[in-house]
């Protein structure tokens, strides 16, 4: 089977690349599954405390592969865009670090499905109420420096240096006491993932319900059109 993230480590930092450049890292669900197995192993691994998770090409991830149809039955190093899928799995990420020239957008809603993988409870986290609402709903494109004023981004930097600037911030943690970070780190997540649940639990058959729609299903073969065109 050919790998599609690539796993490299220096010292106590790991860093994954979604390594699908000619698919532009689109998340196929052989993506998904690599990714949870190299997360399962890194979280076992008592060698390894800062992962930076990027993508391969031009592009941090183009979300949700729509070729894939299986699927319809730490820090983010973000160059070129992450949209949809690939913004959700950065959201999903302590720190975002983004290229001043990238941009970010959700156009699930577009597709004629809702947003899952946690994604909602995140960005209202982050962003607020009526905000997380236009992102999801309108699906607009949101540029590094409103990524950064909205709170979707912690830093933004030059084109082509989002990767240093990770490992840089990767570092800053790595001089810090190990223990406490961590406790802090569990104690931030614990009280930003309260009533996430309410929110999530149907998320699965939800995605399933409308995924399976008539109007899901055209929006799904109308953006395939245009990506062909």
């Amino acid at each position: 089977m050919i790998r599609q993230v690539r796993s490299e480590f220096s010292g106590r930092i790991a860093t994954l690349t979604l390594d699908r450049p000619a698919r532009r890292n689109a998340l196929s669900a052989d993506l998904m599954r690599e990714l949870i197995a190299c997360a399962q192993e890194l979280s076992a691994r008592a060698d390894i405390d800062a992962v930076i998770l990027a993508g391969a090409g031009s592009c941090f991830s183009a979300g949700a592969d729509l070729k894939d149809e299986s699927r319809w039955a730490g820090n983010a190093a973000i160059e070129g865009y992450a949209v949809g899928g690939g913004l959700a799995l950065a959201l999903a990420l302590d720190w975002r670090v983004m290229a001043r020239d990238a941009f970010l957008s959700l156009p699930e809603i577009s597709l004629g499905i809702p947003l899952t993988w946690g994604t909602l409870p995140r960005l209202v986290n982050l962003a607020g109420p009526a905000r997380a609402k236009r992102l999801a709903i309108l699906g607009e494109r949101i540029g590094a420096d409103a990524a950064l004023a909205l709170g979707l981004a912690d830093e933004v930097c030059d084109r082509g240096s989002a990767m240093q600037a990770a490992i840089r911030l990767a570092n800053m943690v790595l001089e810090k006491p190990r223990h406490s970070v961590r406790m802090t780190k569990e104690a931030v997540n614990a009280y930003a993932g309260i009533g996430a649940h309410a929110v999530s639990y149907m998320a699965h058959d939800q995605f399933e319900l409308a995924a399976a729609s008539p109007e899901s299903r055209a929006a799904r073969e109308s953006a395939l059109k245009g990506r062909k065109s």
